[in-house]
């Protein structure tokens, strides 16, 4: 391992593997770049909370993608500075799949570190799933985090 990306979301699960992955990282020698994706739809509700509260909208997609690296950094700190290990925190606003992937490339990481849901095979097949597609498309390894 070289450069590991680690995803994190707002649950608990994906901060533990963030945290684990700064672990492995450190044994190693490893950088972390660590991603938060802002979705669409999560973008498009905020934008609408906001212009419930204000008569100007504030929240363009710079600030989007500004809040979620700001967000990764924030976890970085507080679950990774203990650890000797270098961080890079990205934003991203989009499909979250494509954009881990997007990421993984741009930055050249040999890894990739997820929390996936628990599906059934066939949920799998008929509504598709983002780790599968991560898994299929990614050369390098992935470490998925169930439960």
């Amino acid at each position: 391992m070289e450069r590991a990306l680690a995803v994190v979301d707002l649950d608990e699960r994906s901060k533990e593997m963030v945290r684990e992955a700064g672990e492995l990282a450190a044994g190693v020698d490893a950088e972390v770049v660590i991603l938060h994706v802002t979705t669409e739809e999560e973008f498009n509700d905020n934008q609408d909370q906001l212009a419930e509260v204000t008569e100007t909208s504030v929240y363009g997609v710079e600030t989007a993608l500004e809040g979620a690296r700001q967000y990764a950094a924030n976890l970085a700190q507080e679950l990774l500075s203990d650890l000797d290990v270098s961080v890079t925190s990205v934003g991203a606003l989009g499909e979250k799949r494509d954009e881990i992937l997007s990421t993984a490339r741009k930055h050249d990481c040999d890894y990739v570190f997820v929390t996936g849901r628990e599906r059934s095979p066939t949920g799998k097949a008929l509504f598709g799933d983002d780790t599968q597609s991560i898994i299929l498309n990614f050369d390098g390894s992935v470490v998925v985090r169930t439960g």
